[in-house]
């Protein structure tokens, strides 16, 4: 959002100011597992023994049982959008706050300035197929911010 000041200003500085107000500093995609080679094995183990009850499309879609999805991995290195990581242990011990997230999990949310909102919810992260629709859904949205 651009407040005019009544100032006039110099029409790239206008756009670099409206750029800087419209962009988003980082997407924080946040796993519903928990950190730790135990719960690393444990999530491998319950894709492979019951891939159907598996509560992470999330980890599902980047990672398949032991490495990261080639497609997704080639997205994520090309692309110049700031990207962070988490499980939800590590995700509630960073951004913990006096007033607490409400989120359910997996999730993509956006960082601005002080506020986490939501860029990707768990319902349509948990409604995607593949590596590619997550992308798709990643740069439709990242065009209209």
């Amino acid at each position: 959002m651009l407040i005019w000041t009544g100032l006039c200003l110099d029409t790239p500085l206008l756009i670099l100011i409206v750029n800087s107000l419209n962009k988003m500093k980082k997407l924080l995609f946040i796993y519903n597992a928990n950190s730790g080679k135990t719960s690393s094995f444990l999530d491998a183990l319950h894709k492979v023994v019951s891939p159907k009850t598996y509560n992470c499309n999330l980890c599902d879609i980047t990672y398949g049982i032991f490495k990261e999805d080639k497609t997704w991995k080639n997205f994520r290195e090309a692309n110049d959008l700031q990207m962070e990581f988490l499980h939800l242990d590590e995700f509630k011990k960073r951004y913990a706050s006096k007033f607490g997230y409400k989120f359910t999990f997996p999730i993509v949310l956006s960082a601005n300035q002080n506020e986490l909102e939501i860029f990707i919810s768990t319902e349509e992260l948990n409604s995607l197929k593949n590596a590619e629709e997550l992308i798709e859904v990643i740069t439709n949205r990242q065009k209209s911010k």
